[in-house]
């Protein structure tokens, strides 16, 4: 049944993101301007707001209001250790796990050959170049446990060694399940495995 290209629009638009079904969609769409015209609005200027003025920080990737964001200006966190993730929600996870006090390069992706993406769509030569800056004493691979997430890991791991055997390399744990998507893990799970974490 078609319901008005207006409203097909913003089924469509609701149907492409994560976890949500044709039939979800329907029902989000309904809601909202049926029961709840409202946060409708809200939800719309508040997305409208965060495209004008959210954008991925200039050194690691995170989502961020400025060029650098707060985590890579602190002071506070320790330069030599840098952790390297999926996606900026993974990052937010590991620091709500109060493991982890050095900084971060958010990969925006993981390595996934049958979709099109490779080193260059990960960004690797800026992980490289990052990475090897001399002021990294160590790189902690946080990749999700699953084959895209430990090809990605095994990839880093062996790019860093072979341009700087000296640079120390370790893995999460795998206190984390595998299969397991860090943004979806406890962080008590996650905080032991960072403090457990291995050479890759």
């Amino acid at each position: 049944m078609k319901l008005g290209p207006t409203l097909d629009k913003l089924v469509d638009s609701l149907k492409r993101l994560p976890g949500i079904g044709p039939r979800s969609a329907q029902r989000i769409a309904f809601h909202l301007l049926q029961h709840d015209r409202e946060t409708a609005l809200k939800l719309g200027e508040a997305l409208l707001a965060a495209h004008a003025n959210v954008r991925h920080c200039a050194r690691c990737n995170t989502l961020t209001e400025q060029d650098i964001c707060e985590t890579c200006s602190n002071p506070k966190r320790d330069a030599g250790l840098l952790c390297v993730v999926e996606s900026p929600s993974d990052q937010l996870m590991l620091e709500q796990s109060l493991s982890y006090s050095g900084l971060y390069f958010v990969l925006l992706g993981r390595l996934s050959p049958l979709d099109g993406v490779g080193p260059r769509e990960i960004q690797m030569e800026r992980l490289l170049a990052r990475a090897c800056d001399g002021l990294v004493r160590e790189v902690i691979i946080a990749t999700s446990f699953t084959p895209e997430g430990d090809a990605t890991a095994h990839y880093i791991a062996e790019l860093l060694r072979a341009h700087d055997p000296q640079l120390k390399v370790t893995r999460l744990a795998r206190g984390v399940p595998a299969g397991a998507e860090l943004e979806y893990t406890d962080v008590n799970t996650l905080a032991q495995a960072m403090l457990d974490r291995r050479a890759a």
